[in-house]
């Protein structure tokens, strides 16, 4: 087929709602653009493990630590998925670490603020995560197949992260009044930048609009920003937590909750790297990415051998 031909069929694909496979023609556009939102998307479930991590020897009980060990090992799977399916387009997933350490891929900007105390966990779990299903439940329909393969079992997950995050909420809005002031601080510091987090407005977004025309995102920004805050802030309202925001109100008409004016200054001051945890973030990921090179090293010296002892077998 021509180029020309390629192409009508591609767009045919994407019209009918079919998946793109690994082995089809797609633009080199539609691959760089699928490419660089499965690698940030796997690099921020890696990263994102950091901030829990520095938890897990202080949860406060042996419950507690149990879940955040399985919520991290969680984490992890994500990351070994959405790697072995951005692999299907054609770079090695050494290639995407080295990105990451370069400055050259990047990660969400949520990952780059501190977690302070216990109530920041339910934070993430509620918040974060809550923010981070409402995208990845959309995108178990993106064209790209591979991917939205992934996130089916994610979404799974995902959502027991979220319901983890919203009982340590609940939990600590029932107990003494310095555990509730702990939690309405932590709601205070994570909601701007979780709704931070579907990234900018629609007309200020190009990725928006390329990802939707082609299907790789099957919602605006917008919508699901509206769609979190709409389920959100109701969810605040059962267990008595206030959200930071003098200016939400409820629009009769809409049947939807307005929230006052955000401050994407602050967003892209994160993305560009002055966040508070940028820097450290970083720096621990390569520090053990080092470290741990003896290990890739080994499995990969292993698994030749075993190769090669398979085949003299069939020899």
């Amino acid at each position: 087929m021509t180029e020309e031909e390629k192409l009508k069929r591609f767009n045919a694909l994407i019209e009918q709602d079919e998946k793109i496979e690994p082995k089809d023609w797609m633009p080199e556009a539609y691959r760089k653009t699928v490419l660089r939102q499965m690698t940030q998307h796997a690099h921020s479930e890696v990263i994102g493990m950091q901030p829990e991590g520095n938890w897990v020897l202080r949860a406060p009980t042996l419950r507690a630590k149990k879940i955040l060990l399985a919520k991290i090992q969680d984490e992890g799977g994500h990351g070994l998925y959405l790697y072995s399916a951005a692999e299907t387009l054609g770079m090695d997933r050494s290639e995407m670490i080295q990105q990451l350490h370069e400055g050259k891929a990047k990660y969400s900007h949520i990952f780059n603020y501190p977690t302070l105390n216990w109530a920041d966990i339910g934070a993430i779990g509620w918040l974060v995560d809550g923010a981070a299903i409402v995208n990845q439940v959309s995108l178990q329909r993106t064209s790209y197949g591979p991917y939205s393969r992934a996130m089916v079992r994610i979404c799974k997950e995902e959502s027991f992260h979220q319901r983890q995050g919203y009982e340590i909420m609940a939990t600590m809005m029932n107990g003494t009044a310095a555990q509730k002031e702990m939690a309405q601080d932590a709601m205070n510091r994570w909601w701007w930048p979780s709704l931070m987090m579907f990234g900018p407005s629609d007309k200020d977004s190009w990725h928006t609009q390329e990802s939707m025309q082609w299907k790789i995102k099957r919602a605006s920004n917008d919508d699901l920003r509206q769609k979190f805050i709409d389920k959100t802030v109701d969810q605040a309202y059962v267990i008595g937590l206030t959200v930071p925001d003098k200016d939400l109100k409820f629009n009769e008409t809409s049947k939807h909750w307005e929230i006052g004016a955000i401050n994407w200054d602050e967003f892209w001051n994160v993305v560009k790297g002055n966040g508070l945890c940028n820097h450290k973030r970083m720096a621990h990921h390569i520090k053990y990415h080092n470290e741990g090179q003896w290990v890739r090293q080994a499995v990969l010296a292993y698994s030749e051998k075993i190769n090669a002892m398979q085949s003299a077998t069939s020899l």
